[in-house]
């Protein structure tokens, strides 16, 4: 009996982590908000107020951000950490995993802003 339940417990701590998202998987809708919250100032829907042609959409970030079509993530996430000319930098204003949820929305939104 000790040995089935055994069995059993193990199974369903086995299945319990196995169909668990991973702890370091970025979450969308949180990016989003802290895109609106700390972004839309000058990125509203994906644009870019103080330097019009470096905007967010994925042909501007290609051009204009160093590394983005060989890793857009860490592009992204470098920029939004240390920042560059006008655009400040958010290390120590944002947390890691916000700023990893930010980078995530960006890089998703990347290909659908207009």
């Amino acid at each position: 009996m000790k040995k089935l339940l055994s069995i059993v417990v193990l199974a369903i701590t086995f299945f319990v982590v196995a169909v668990q998202p991973p702890a370091l998987a970025a979450d969308l809708a949180h990016g989003k908000q802290i895109f609106q919250g700390n972004c839309n100032a000058c990125h509203l829907g994906g644009r870019n107020t103080i330097m019009a042609p470096k905007t967010l959409k994925t042909d501007a970030l290609t051009k204009y951000l160093k590394g983005f079509k060989e890793d857009s993530v860490a592009a992204v996430t470098y920029q939004v950490t240390n920042g560059k000319g006008a655009m400040p930098a958010f290390k120590g204003r944002l947390k890691p995993n916000d700023i990893e949820d930010v980078v995530a929305y960006v890089v998703d939104q990347a290909d659908k802003w207009k």
